[in-house]
């Protein structure tokens, strides 16, 4: 038995499964099966066993050398491009003008802390092609991922800060909206901080430098804006801030 490609005439060729028998002391062929529907791969494998070869299990014939992470990163980049953070699409509202490997890298910050939130060093690593622990680092094409760069990367943020806040707004609050507002605090554990004070904590560690933080959101929920202030600030006095905020900067009536 033998697969041979019969040509037809202004149609796709038919692939017939055929063998070869004597009649008379003739040689003749007759046609078994018309394989023309089946999948190549499928005809492939015909193919081989036809001929005595050895067809290997799946699985077999190739080594896994290594394996990353995928799922999470696909569903949370998938998140960040409709939310306009993902500068790959023309639509990233929210990643402001900026050299291209910078904005990929403030990317992957966002979505390591979302995915495996650690120390900026450990997230180096995790990036890194070399030492990665999932597949984010490689989806981006950022490959070689220095500590320093992502420090250097939070320092780009902080110049953006203001352009991201105000098209946050701009997208989610309007005159006559609903402003939530809520303070906060966290203790700190090295002493080189210049908002680092003692006040009230809410950690429990009233030996701690701290700092506070005061975050406005849209009626739903949604971070528009953070401020930080000293550790021992008193949370009536960070409202006027925001207030004024709401005034100055994003041009709402208060």
């Amino acid at each position: 038995m033998y697969v041979t490609v019969v040509p037809n005439r202004g149609s796709p060729p038919a692939i017939l499964l055929r063998e070869t028998y004597r009649e008379d002391g003739k040689v003749k062929n007759r046609t078994l099966a018309n394989l023309t529907r089946w999948k190549p791969e499928k005809i492939a494998a015909l193919r081989a066993v036809l001929r005595d070869q050895r067809l290997r299990p799946a699985g077999e014939g190739f080594e896994i050398i290594r394996s990353l992470p995928h799922g999470h990163v696909a569903a949370a980049l998938g998140i960040a491009g409709r939310l306009g953070l993902d500068p790959r699409v023309k639509t990233a509202e929210l990643m402001p003008p900026g050299a291209p490997r910078t904005r990929l890298l403030a990317l992957a910050l966002i979505i390591a802390r979302l995915i495996d939130p650690a120390a900026k060093l450990a997230t180096a690593r995790s990036l890194d092609a070399a030492t990665a622990s999932h597949s984010l680092g490689a989806v981006l094409g950022l490959g070689t991922v220095a500590v320093n760069e992502l420090y250097e990367t939070l320092d780009w943020l902080l110049a953006q800060q203001g352009t991201i806040e105000a098209t946050l707004a701009r997208r989610h609050l309007g005159e006559g909206t609903l402003v939530l507002y809520d303070v906060t605090s966290t203790y700190l554990e090295g002493r080189c901080c210049p908002l680092g004070q003692f006040g009230y904590s809410r950690d429990g560690k009233p030996n701690k430098l701290q700092i506070v933080f005061g975050v406005l959101c849209s009626p739903e929920g949604c971070p528009i804006a953070v401020e930080v202030f000293a550790g021992n600030t008193a949370d009536p006095s960070t409202l006027k801030v925001q207030i004024d905020k709401l005034r100055q900067r994003f041009g709402l009536a208060a």
